[in-house]
């Protein structure tokens, strides 16, 4: 066992989209600094931002109904789709900073122009989608978006889904050619490949079992060599614990009052996927239908096309199911060590909450095949068995917090920084929509963590990011030249960039 201790500037924990997007920020607005990344995995992005772990859409509520919800007074609210919209767009920007500076290459690698589409069945939920295209077209960001309840229109957009339906029910679609498929596995380990040619220390086969502060103030890490179980310290000023699902056991190790009282629930998924290329070509669009009742927004149904390896593939799911596991590579006992004297009624209430939620994710794992199959000809109609194979996905972790508004006990949907009040130490938890907005969520935890910086590096962050501290809805003309300036830049068609 080695007693070696280093020391670094900033140590970031897990190899996937999150700790990729912070250090290649951090690199251009300090490019002094050292950084230390450590992966408990070979190689990175192996997690929740592999290819297969994930369904690729770049999220920007074009297509995911439950960004939108429907008021007592039946109006839509747009809130929270204009800001996942406005999020992807900040990373788009990034992204083409990054292909312009020539610190990535190729992005026809990670990113694709998909059109993404919404499409339900019913006379109510039709005149829901008609609402909700109605309230997103008034707005920049979504405009050039379309709307159809014409079975003959439908078939052209979605060949695949109206073969062989039989239309007795009211049907419609939206779509969006402004929609993209994202490769954030590629993406990753374009940006891990970019830091390590600026000499970032990527330490792969590494866990970290303690973090600890130090008397200065610092951060020490135990770090432990997966193969050979040797142990180093490692000491840095500032941490990032960006390991997703394992997230939640490195904050509540490092005993930060931030992360008092907050737990964690796991989510697994399945897709079904079909690569036969007579079957693929009939179908390009992501098309999202509406969560069953009882299950978690992030188990919407969807039928995606996607870019993979430049091999083109159709992803149907996700399936929910539920592992006590915190990560796809976890141990059966992440969710039982992660209740605490501090969480513990918190946990407690969120139990006797989501005794449904529970009943449905036991029910959805226990499904066989058959049944899965009979879920998929909701949307295509002739999917035969043999065509379409079964793949585990990633683990997600959905927080589970007391708040105002829900109470005790809350499971809360989507992304959340804590940090210390200090900002030496800050940790991602959550899930979807989670790698579309990574940059976004990363200059938060800038602003959080670098307030002291924050000055000396705004013309850096503008430069990378033009819309940085601008509303876009805000500023239409602004809209229309980033879209065009991404889509050109990142091979994207112009029609994403005209929605404006």
């Amino acid at each position: 066992m080695s007693s070696q201790q280093t020391n670094t500037d900033v140590i970031l924990i897990g190899a996937g989209i999150m700790s990729a997007t912070l250090g290649t920020l951090l690199k251009e607005l300090n490019p002094t600094w050292n950084i230390t990344v450590f992966e408990r995995r070979e190689v990175a992005g192996e997690e929740s931002s592999n290819e297969w772990n994930n369904a690729g859409t770049g999220h920007s509520s074009l297509c995911e109904l439950n960004y939108t919800t429907e008021k007592a007074d039946g109006s839509i609210d747009i809130t929270k789709a204009i800001k996942v919209n406005e999020e992807f767009q900040v990373s788009k920007q990034f992204w083409s900073y990054l292909v312009n500076s020539k610190l990535i290459q190729n992005p026809r690698d990670f990113i694709v122009p998909v059109p993404h589409m919404s499409f339900v069945k019913g006379e109510k939920d039709v005149k829901f989608l008609k609402k909700r295209f109605e309230a997103l077209s008034s707005n920049p960001l979504f405009q050039g978006m379309e709307y159809s309840d014409d079975p003959a229109k439908l078939q052209e957009w979605i060949p695949l889904m109206m073969k062989d339906r039989v239309v007795n029910e009211p049907i419609a679609a939206t779509r969006s050619e402004a929609g993209t498929d994202v490769n954030f596995g590629a993406l990753t380990r374009m940006l891990f490949n970019h830091l390590k040619r600026k000499n970032v220390d990527i330490q792969f086969n590494r866990n970290v079992d303690d973090i600890k502060r130090a008397g200065d103030g610092s951060w020490e890490l135990k770090v432990r060599d997966v193969g050979t179980g040797s142990v180093e310290r490692h000491k840095a000023k500032f941490v990032f614990i960006g390991g997703g699902g394992g997230s939640l056991h490195l904050l509540q190790k490092s005993g930060i009052q931030e992360g008092k009282g907050v737990g964690g629930f796991p989510v697994s998924g399945i897709f079904m996927v079909c690569q036969k290329p007579e079957i693929v070509k009939q179908h390009n669009a992501k098309v999202y239908g509406k969560a069953p009742v009882g299950a978690p927004p992030m188990s919407v149904p969807h039928l995606d096309t996607r870019m993979i390896d430049k091999k083109e593939s159709l992803l149907f799911g996700p399936f929910a199911g539920f592992s006590p596991k915190f990560l796809k590579f976890g141990s059966m006992l992440d969710l039982v060590k992660s209740v605490k004297p501090h969480n513990l009624t918190t946990m407690v209430a969120a139990g006797f909450k989501n005794v449904p939620l529970t009943t449905y994710l036991i029910k959805e794992l226990m499904q066989s095949k058959e049944k899965r199959m009979e879920a998929l000809r909701e949307f295509v109609p002739n999917a035969k068995s043999e065509d379409w194979n079964l793949i585990v996905a990633g683990q997600r972790v959905q927080i589970i917090k007391d708040t105002a508004t829900g109470g005790k006990g809350t499971l809360q949907f989507g992304t959340e920084v804590i940090s210390a009040a200090d900002g030496s130490i800050a940790a991602l938890l959550g899930a979807s929509p989670g790698a579309s907005t990574a940059v976004s969520v990363m200059l938060e935890v800038i602003e959080k963590c670098f307030p002291q910086q924050l000055k000396e590096w705004e013309p850096k962050i503008k430069e990378m990011i033009p819309s940085y501290g601008v509303k876009l809805t805000q500023n239409p003309a602004l809209i229309q030249e980033i879209m065009s300036t991404s889509a050109r830049t990142l091979g994207l068609k112009e029609a994403a960039a005209v929605q404006a």
